[in-house]
């Protein structure tokens, strides 16, 4: 399920992914803590067949890794399957890899946890459904406007908003922001939706209207379950999740999209600022599986081609 693209001119704040997957088969997935659990690609690659591969830093490539920080619990675009990464992250990943001659290692992590586990060096890059933003680049809490960092530059590969998931049946009769001034939200913290939810909490009281009682959670299949349970009257996330959990949770029984997207924005390989070798490489190798057909395969296989991007930027996220 797709839908058209509804800019707000609210400020985004956190933008991007936490963590949904179909209630039914990830709760054993929202006990992985704080700790970095190390899960392979599962995809094999080598140098000697790699047309990119003398892109990449010396290190890289003699290693033969690229470790990615990840929150492997949003299904479509990260989660586990048969013990090892799926999804479109992972997928793509797999095939930046052919160009370059390395497997990309996932590490799972929360989300608002991956950027300071990328500064303690315990990854090269971040692949999260994460979105670009001008405050990541710059290294912002977005929440305060307070310098926390150096920052990070972005490889941009996909194009997502966010949606507003509600029970099937829609028994709230919500159609958009709006509607949710006044009602319980559950979503995870750290992402776009807290954001957008903070943004909407001032528009309501602008309105004259009760704010949006809101929940955060460490994942968003926490924040799910409360929606299923009829805890909450929406959950927000990223619409490619948003669908996902829409056709598959319950058999496609529990859970609809309602609206339009929200501020759609694009998701990047998040790199340090100072391995501006690295990100150039991995600019290069989007460009070329674009070029080849390897990207849009990967997107008609999670139904996401109207996420697509044409060519490969760097830092193109506002």
């Amino acid at each position: 399920m797709t839908a058209s693209s509804t800019r707000r001119t609210t400020t985004r704040t956190r933008i991007a992914a936490g963590g949904a997957i179909a209630v039914a088969g990830t709760l054993l997935l929202t006990g992985c803590g704080d700790h970095t659990d190390k899960t392979g690609s599962g995809t094999d690659t080598s140098n000697a067949s790699a047309p990119l591969a003398g892109k990449l830093p010396a290190d890289i490539r003699k290693a033969g890794v690229i470790k990615v920080g990840s929150d492997i619990a949003y299904s479509p675009v990260e989660f586990m399957q048969s013990g090892k990464p799926a999804g479109i992250d992972p997928d793509i990943a797999a095939a930046l890899g052919k160009q370059l001659g390395v497997t990309f290692e996932f590490q799972n992590n929360k989300f608002d946890n991956l950027i300071v586990g990328q500064q303690a060096k315990r990854y090269q890059v971040i692949m999260s459904a994460m979105n670009d933003t001008k405050d990541r680049q710059n290294g912002v809490d977005s929440s305060n406007g307070k310098k926390v960092g150096k920052g990070v530059d972005f490889v941009d590969y996909f194009t997502a908003g966010t949606s507003i998931l509600v029970q099937k049946g829609n028994p709230k009769g919500i159609k958009s922001l709006d509607d949710l001034c006044g009602k319980v939200v559950a979503l995870q913290k750290g992402t776009t939706s807290e954001g957008i939810a903070r943004e909407q909490i001032k528009k309501c009281k602008k309105d004259g209207k009760k704010p949006i009682e809101l929940q955060t959670f460490g994942t968003d299949p926490e924040a799910l379950l409360r929606l299923k349970q009829g805890a909450s009257a929406a959950d927000l996330n990223d619409f490619p999740v948003a669908a996902y959990n829409a056709k598959t949770s319950g058999g496609g029984k529990d859970f609809e999209v309602v609206g339009d997207q929200i501020e759609a924005g694009p998701y990047g390989i998040a790199v340090a600022k100072d391995d501006t070798q690295l990100r150039d490489a991995l600019q290069a190798a989007l460009d070329a599986i674009i070029k080849n057909g390897d990207y849009t395969k990967i997107l008609q296989k999670w139904n996401v081609t109207a996420g697509a991007v044409t060519e490969a930027k760097i830092n193109g996220g506002s």
